[in-house]
């Protein structure tokens, strides 16, 4: 009799091991056995790391002007990879290599900022379209649709534009904007669909204020989307804020070391001199966005319920 009942119980201890796997811990199974998001991992890791302790790891100093005697802007002269120099240095004969790792953290600092800022502002007006509808919900809309219907890179020159004298903080709250809408709308949408919800109707009807409900129930189960989506503009804000410093719209302090910047004055000012300039922060930009991108995609099919096996 044991026996059989042991074997009975078997298969419901299983089921009830499966089935009390929460939804975080069978996403980040999904994860550790797709290669994709084990190299985005990787990669935003790595990046990760090298921006963290970039003061420690660059083998001189990023502002020290080390070889500005041998530097001849005039003749197109900007020495090269030689004995101490890897990379070689810049027009002010700073070592370019310290100034990557360096501006590693700056890079880090502005897309992390940008991306705060956008899924801030982006959760407080979807947060409030959701929750109450009607016209809070039409209004706000109406004013996200108008940021949709500007392209991205134009908001943020736009945005740039307005002040007076460019900054990193100027190009940080350009790129933030970008998001806002996005955000926003994914929020909303969520939300929309968590006040039809089973949940939602019975602490409704059992007379549960509208803020515990929104707080408790509907917001905590709408961001989802919103976190997966930061991943990925993470990327997109790394590329806009390259693209405002490409642009002159950046900030215009030359000692600075930034990715964009360094990128903006390799390509406009020394391209036909020495080329890798603009090549070494270029590759860098590309393949930490490519990082962001993959974990963030890898992300989103993780938690997709559809994916689920």
């Amino acid at each position: 009799m044991n026996t059989l009942l042991n074997k009975k119980k078997e298969p419901i201890d299983k089921l009830a091991a499966a089935s009390g796997n929460s939804l975080g811990r069978e996403a980040l199974r999904r994860m550790l056995r797709s290669p994709v998001a084990i190299t985005g991992g990787v990669i935003t890791g790595l990046f990760l790391l090298l921006a963290i302790f970039a003061p420690l790891i660059a083998p001189k100093d990023p502002f020290e002007r080390y070889l500005q005697d041998k530097v001849a802007l005039g003749q197109g002269i900007i020495p090269g990879s030689q004995p101490g120099y890897p990379l070689g240095v810049d027009d002010f004969g700073r070592d370019e290599l310290s100034r990557l790792l360096v501006g590693a953290q700056n890079t880090l600092l502005v897309g992390v900022l940008a991306t705060v800022i956008g899924v801030l502002l982006g959760v407080i007006i979807g947060g409030l379209a959701g929750a109450f509808g009607g016209w809070v919900d039409t209004v706000l809309m109406r004013l996200v649709d108008v940021m949709l219907s500007v392209p991205s890179l134009l908001l943020a020159i736009s945005v740039a534009a307005l002040f007076a004298k460019p900054s990193q903080w100027t190009v940080i709250l350009a790129v933030s904007l970008i998001g806002v809408p996005i955000f926003a709308r994914l929020l909303r949408g969520s939300m929309l669909t968590q006040r039809s919800s089973d949940h939602v109707l019975a602490a409704t009807s059992l007379g549960v204020k509208r803020g515990a409900i929104v707080f408790r129930h509907m917001l905590p189960n709408s961001l989802g989307p919103v976190i997966v989506q930061a991943t990925l503009t993470l990327a997109t804000a790394i590329l806009e804020a390259a693209a405002l410093s490409f642009l002159g719209l950046g900030d215009p302090d030359p000692n600075r070391a930034e990715w964009g910047i360094m990128l903006s004055k390799g390509a406009r000012q020394f391209l036909d001199v020495r080329p890798e300039l603009a090549y070494y922060p270029a590759i860098a930009i590309i393949i930490v966005a490519l990082g962001f991108t993959l974990l963030g995609e890898s992300l989103r099919e993780a938690l997709d319920p559809k994916n689920r096996r």
